[in-house]
């Protein structure tokens, strides 16, 4: 009796193995029959950048866009104001570009300078923070103009002492700043 149980198990075993290796043959015959073909698709075209009218990189002068008369040798003073317009152009773009502006590296500003973008007053360019929005690739303009006002007002302060004291700042920061300078990072990603 148990060499026949010995014999069925074996022959099952058997049978089995035959079974398990015609199974691994056929997927293994299923791949190498396998049809390739090709395929193809068109990459939609990006582009972003600052609008810096061939320069290699963008630069904003805060004198720009100033009255000259209040100008002292060509710098700004207190009593002087004026906007800085950041361009940013996705033409040429098939796509939708979120986009985000920030500003870094703010280094000699005059104390009292103050600066205005979407009704919001700032003491500093790094304060300014929330300027994403996107810009349409099927818009008329593909561009998107960023406006921030600034301001030195000539006396600043609400008492003589407050205005005595800004005005002891202001005359250091004409006399020790040189140039006020920081950096614009604009930065364009495809929308989803």
């Amino acid at each position: 009796m148990k060499n026949k149980t010995r014999k069925i198990i074996g022959i099952t075993c058997a049978i089995l193995l035959i079974v398990l290796v015609q199974a691994i043959g056929v997927t293994y015959a299923k791949y190498l029959t396998e049809e390739k073909g090709t395929g193809s698709a068109e990459v939609a075209k990006w582009s972003f950048q600052i609008d810096k009218n061939g320069a290699q990189t963008k630069t904003v002068k805060l004198v720009d866009p100033v009255n000259k008369d209040y100008l002292i040798n060509g710098k700004i003073a207190p009593g002087t104001d004026g906007t800085i317009v950041i361009t940013l152009d996705g033409t040429g773009s098939e796509v939708d570009i979120d986009y985000s502006v920030k500003f870094a590296n703010e280094k000699n500003k005059p104390t009292n300078l103050t600066f205005t973008c979407n009704g919001t007053s700032y003491k500093s360019l790094s304060e300014i923070n929330n300027l994403i929005g996107t810009i349409k690739y099927d818009a008329e303009t593909p561009k998107k103009d960023i406006i921030i006002f600034w301001r030195w007002n000539y006396e600043t302060g609400n008492t003589p002492d407050e205005i005595a004291t800004n005005d002891a700042i202001d005359t250091l920061d004409v006399n020790n700043i040189t140039q006020y300078t920081f950096d614009i990072i604009a930065t364009g990603t495809q929308s989803r």
